[in-house]
């Protein structure tokens, strides 16, 4: 039940009901807060609760932290108590999804005050769907450019970014399709709304590289390191072009929420054949594999909670 949620908010762990801000708040009315959104994963066998890639989550945020010029008080330690301290008090064995995010909190700041800061951690039950149950994604080349290191850096995940994918995403469902691809300022292929963009051509995984206005995602570097150390594919990151989305093999959107998503179908261009890709469908099944403590390859991006 939503109402018996417990979060973590200012040291505490409060009923979800109860975990409120000031509505005058920097960050309620500016979007003045950094987040990271991190999966955990249930182990049935080993009856354990894992965080994905939990110290590399952190290590982004406080770099977030840094860019938003935000006076955290913060540590990694602190970063992970108050993770763990709220997992266990909702007692979840089950997979989940956390929504850990600094903001500026206090009564009549303005949008340049770095200070006072608050956290809230935010878990959830999120169940992953078989790869069988995942139908692709049609998607539609955005009208709206990515926000660029210039203006509003992908780098940083900031609250107020995110506009910039909800007008894309917006206009995707408006337009009758699943989700956007934004063009960068370059007027190359940059990444999805929340999530990051491969493509296949002739046996090469090929994504954009994290200078073309892109978050630097961990999703990302996940599957590029299953590929190349565990299944041997040729990966590269490298500029991708618009066309190249309507003759490639394979296509794919990645992210934390999003876990691996075969895209279909790009402004009315079949992408293979409307279904999941032989290596997409590989990666998806080694990246779970990697998330839920199936395979033994990577042990240091599980921690126990």
């Amino acid at each position: 039940m939503y109402e018996e949620r417990k979060i973590w908010l200012g040291g505490k762990i409060l009923p979800v009901t109860e975990a409120t801000i000031n509505v005058l708040s920097p960050t309620s009315q500016f979007g003045a807060n950094v987040f990271e959104g991190i999966r955990c994963y249930w182990n049935e066998e080993r009856q354990k609760l894992y965080a994905f890639r939990l110290q590399d989550h952190y290590r982004r945020l406080h770099q977030s932290v840094r860019l938003l010029r935000i006076n955290s008080p913060y540590s990694t330690d602190d970063l992970e108590r108050a993770l763990v301290d709220v997992v266990r008090a909702n007692n979840y064995r089950e997979d989940i999804a956390i929504r850990q995010t600094i903001f500026v909190d206090g009564l009549g700041g303005t949008w340049s005050s770095r200070e006072p800061v608050n956290m809230f951690v935010a878990p959830i039950p999120r169940p992953r769907k078989p790869i069988s149950e995942k139908r692709g994604l049609r998607c539609m080349v955005a009208s709206w450019q990515r926000i660029s290191d210039n203006n509003l850096s992908p780098r940083a995940k900031v609250g107020a970014n995110y506009i910039n994918s909800r007008n894309a995403q917006l206009d995707a469902l408006q337009n009758g399709y699943d989700s956007a691809i934004f063009l960068n300022n370059n007027g190359k292929v940059a990444e999805g709304p929340g999530s990051c963009i491969f493509i296949i051509r002739d046996g090469q995984l090929i994504t954009p590289p994290c200078t073309a206005s892109v978050l630097e995602s961990i999703t990302r570097d996940t599957i590029i390191r299953i590929a190349r150390e565990e299944m041997g594919i040729t990966t590269v990151e490298r500029d991708i072009d618009r066309t190249e989305l309507y003759i490639c093999d394979e296509a794919f959107l990645c992210g934390s929420a999003m876990e691996v998503m075969p895209i279909t179908d790009v402004d009315g261009f079949t992408i293979g054949n409307a279904a999941w890709g032989e290596t997409t469908a590989a990666l998806a099944n080694h990246y779970l594999q990697a998330v839920t403590g199936q395979s033994t390859r990577h042990p240091e991006w599980l921690t126990e909670i």
